[in-house]
């Protein structure tokens, strides 16, 4: 079953005309680790301001351009509410992307995945050694700020692995729904590991909390 959190941040960006008196707001998500679990891996003091600055950040913009949306939709204001599609966008994705990055690691996470996760893997991309290459190179090649994702074209039924600028969602964007995502925004590694984005991608993997993958990609096949 899916964290509480995840559940959250996954729910309607955007309220329903009439609905503003009884908007839940939405609230950036406890951590289920401490700050310094993930060391030496990733440090105490970028998690830190990684989680209670930046993703709260998202959280508090997100919560501003949604009250002015919903002006917009009881006035009927069009224009104004085509303007606020883009932060909706920006600040939903990244609310949406960090809920489920944070759950994806654990300080009793690292090596391979089991079962039918790992048994998708090797199905569909050969060996999980081959996995490991492509996610962290198609991280690695990232322009700018993005993200990295392993998700799962349920059409298909299969994995695919995906990149995404900016805090753009990856379900949003490609369809695909999400059971990992790097986040390879400078944010995210910087203050540690300088430029030098392939340690990074190579130290995370000692961090990965597989059985949330897992539950995310058995939710995925019900």
């Amino acid at each position: 079953m899916l964290s509480r959190a995840a559940r959250s941040a996954s729910r309607t960006l955007v309220p329903a005309p009439g609905s503003r008196g009884s908007r839940q707001k939405h609230s950036l998500p406890d951590l289920p680790y401490d700050y310094g679990a993930l060391e030496p891996h990733i440090s105490a003091q970028i998690m830190q301001l990684h989680h209670s600055k930046h993703h709260a950040t998202y959280v508090n913009n997100l919560n501003a351009v949604e009250e002015k949306y919903l002006e917009a939709l009881e006035k009927g204001d069009v224009t104004t509410q085509v303007a606020l599609q883009p932060g909706l966008k920006f600040n939903g994705g990244g609310h949406i992307n960090h809920s489920i990055f944070w759950t994806n690691l654990s300080p009793k996470g690292g090596g391979e995945p089991k079962g039918e996760l790992l048994e998708a893997i090797k199905r569909d991309f050969g060996s999980f050694d081959k996995f490991k290459e492509k996610l962290t190179a198609v991280s690695v090649g990232v322009q700018g700020s993005g993200w990295g994702w392993l998700g799962f074209n349920k059409d298909q039924g299969r994995l695919q692995i995906a990149a995404c600028s900016n805090q753009d969602p990856l379900q949003g964007t490609t369809g695909l729904i999400p059971l990992l995502g790097i986040d390879v925004w400078e944010h995210a590694y910087y203050l540690q590991y300088k430029n030098v984005r392939p340690d990074y991608l190579k130290a995370i993997w000692n961090v990965i909390n597989w059985e949330n993958v897992t539950e995310r990609y058995m939710a995925c096949k019900k």
